[in-house]
């Protein structure tokens, strides 16, 4: 499989931003608002985040092997997935 950095750099922004949707929008919408719509907003976006941070940490392992990083640089970068903004962090430190 071929994975540019650019296409990393993608999935690492829409998982970033899927998992703050789900945690500043579909949450609280569902769980302290007690909106309907709330329920289906978790559920969609639950399933998108969750789509999306497997596809983060298989692109990853995919990228260390690429640009060389240490195991310890793999494992921050993977730190930084259950993190809201910790993509945003690991974009900028591990990818230049």
């Amino acid at each position: 499989m071929i994975l540019s950095i650019k296409t990393f750099r993608i999935i690492s922004t829409l998982e970033a931003i899927s998992f703050l949707v789900l945690l500043g929008i579909a949450m609280p919408l569902k769980y302290i608002a007690k909106i309907e719509i709330g329920e289906q907003l978790v559920s969609t976006i639950g399933m998108a985040h969750g789509l999306l941070f497997i596809l983060y940490i298989i692109s990853a392992f995919i990228m260390k092997d690429k640009l060389k990083w240490s195991i310890p640089t793999l494992l921050i970068v993977i730190l930084c997935s259950v993190l809201p903004f910790g993509p945003f962090y690991a974009e900028r430190k591990y990818l230049g």
